[in-house]
């Protein structure tokens, strides 16, 4: 594994946005004050569209990554290192919704190379060397193929040398208002004297809670298979919406209408005289499921055991149902609440927190597909700014940290491994809570010392519903003691003989007993990094040397 460079304190911290799509992550890195250098997607559509929003970026590429590796990119743009990578590799082949056929989950497992494109993201970050990258799928990404993929991106992670934590994120939690739920992996680069903690992602609207009337209700109002690609927004509707505070405050800051002044994409696609008459019978925030049980009749053709729910009218007062790329199909499971016809390009967008002003300049079927593929905007802002937070302080306490004289750290692989071997040894005697400040102190440090890719954050990321326990990779410990060679669980790559410490670590930290710096280990890590990198090159030089 090649080790980045220390980067310059004053430039401008910058990024490449991977399987970047029409662009909902680099709206959320514009905005926070990174520098996108880079974007690269496959899809020559949503490429189109990145184009038409960020006219300013220099490097929007329509490659497939499987046949670009990183060095084309090197040599296209003269780019050498980044700040960070983010990405999200195409989604469907986790996707839950496939599961009743087997495709994703259960045993009928069907092959699926899009699960694989994780290893040409990982061709970049190693190439690049960012300080941290960030990746971006659906949750269906921890069980599929019984958890093997989400493993493997973990276990990829830690071999090019990063410390990584996985995070769930509830996109409505941070001002978007839909259902939508995505898992989130964070890698930091073992060099580096902080971990990225997934606590300091806050939302960049406040404590403020948006629903879908908020962000869709000021709309000029559509029958279907009616609109124009632009028109005029209707003002009258607007500044009656505008009364309720958040609406306006959706509408003003989220949406930014003052930068638009023609509504583009408010064309409500066709439906069938049959479906128009099942959308009369589904109340407001009713699906067809809860409309049969009650013995409503429905003329919809579809299998009832395996689509009850095809048709959904959404609620103004709640969340909207997940925006998917599904949608452009045919919008059945998104209705609108009021009106006789499905949710609009324009009011799709909105629900993923696009701005008015960011234009869809390709067909209606594309439209859709692009934003329901895209990290909605205001999620992106969050993860960036604090990315922002942590490379700002990476800055701050680099040098603090690798001079270092704290004594939990310590001074070489032997006395690491008898600090953690004392720790052990109450450990198995049931005494680990009872141990001093100082012997627990050295004990962890020792651990972070030997094992300076765990991340203290990850040690009940377990996955339970997907455990798996591989051989332990230190046999080189275990002439210190047996137990420092056991077995590790995936994906969080901690030694099971490791995971009571942390757990008593973090029980510290959390009341207090440990400062951050005590907790996250980073100056012992460090140390350890610093060892098993010049014991990795002796020994390389001493193969040379024999080979000679």
């Amino acid at each position: 594994m090649r080790r980045g460079k220390d980067r310059a304190s004053d430039r401008e911290m910058t990024c490449l946005d991977l399987f970047s799509g029409c662009g909902g992550f680099s709206l959320g890195l514009h905005r926070a004050g990174w520098q996108v250098k880079a974007s690269i997607d496959f899809d020559p559509k949503a490429v189109e569209v990145y184009r038409a929003n960020f006219p300013d970026t220099e490097n929007i590429l329509c490659r497939d990554l499987t046949k670009f590796p990183p060095v084309e990119l090197k040599k296209l743009t003269g780019m050498t290192e980044v700040d960070m990578i983010v990405g999200g590799p195409p989604c469907q082949g986790f996707s839950q919704v496939r599961q009743r056929d087997g495709a994703n989950h259960g045993g009928r497992l069907i092959e699926d190379p899009r699960r694989r494109l994780y290893e040409q993201y990982f061709q970049y970050v190693d190439e690049f060397q960012p300080k941290l990258f960030v990746m971006e799928n659906v949750l269906g990404m921890r069980s599929a193929a019984g958890g093997r993929y989400f493993n493997a991106v973990h276990s990829t992670a830690r071999e090019h040398g990063y410390r990584v934590i996985g995070t769930v994120i509830d996109a409505w939690k941070y001002g978007v208002p839909q259902k939508r739920r995505r898992q989130f992996i964070i890698g930091t680069r073992l060099d580096l004297p902080i971990c990225f903690r997934p606590e300091t992602i806050m939302s960049m609207v406040g404590e403020r809670d948006f629903n879908l009337g908020h962000a869709i209700c000021d709309l000029p109002r559509l029958a279907a298979n009616s609109g124009s690609e632009r028109t005029d927004y209707d003002l009258v509707r607007r500044q009656r919406h505008m009364e309720n505070p958040l609406a306006a405050w959706y509408l003003n800051n989220v949406l930014e209408i003052g930068r638009s002044e023609v509504l583009t994409s408010h064309v409500a696609r066709p439906h069938s005289d049959r479906d128009l008459r099942d959308f009369d019978k589904i109340p407001e925030g009713e699906s067809s499921k809860e409309v049969l049980r009650r013995g409503v009749q429905l003329e919809f053709p579809y299998d009832r055991n395996s689509f009850y729910d095809r048709y959904t009218r959404q609620s103004r007062k709640d969340y909207c149902s997940t925006i998917v790329a599904h949608l452009s199909r045919d919008g059945l499971m998104f209705i609108h609440p009021t009106q006789r016809r499905s949710l609009t390009v324009r009011e799709a967008a909105r629900i993923q927190t696009f701005p008015d002003w960011f234009s869809f300049p390709v067909p209606r079927t594309h439209q859709y597909r692009v934003i329901g593929n895209a990290v909605p905007p205001l999620v992106a802002w969050a993860v960036a700014n604090a990315a922002a937070q942590f490379v700002a302080t990476v800055k701050t306490q680099l040098n603090q940290t690798r001079t270092s004289t704290l004594a939990y750290v310590p001074s070489n692989e032997k006395s690491a491994a008898s600090a953690l071997s004392q720790l052990l040894d109450l450990q198995s005697d049931n005494k680990l809570g009872s141990a001093s400040k100082r012997d627990f102190l050295r004990g962890w440090g020792g651990a972070a010392y030997l094992y300076p890719g765990l991340n203290p954050d990850s040690v009940d990321e377990l996955a339970t519903e997907t455990c798996e326990v591989q051989k332990g990779s230190r046999a080189s410990f275990k002439h210190y003691d047996e137990r420092l060679a056991g077995p590790v669980f995936v994906p969080s790559g901690w030694p099971i003989m490791l995971v009571e410490i942390g757990r008593e670590a973090r029980r510290r930290w959390k009341a207090k007993e440990l400062s951050d710096d005590e907790y996250y280990c980073s100056a012992a890590a460090y140390a350890g990094y610093c060892a098993s990198l010049a014991k990795e090159t002796a020994l390389g030089q001493s193969a040379k040397s024999i080979a000679g």
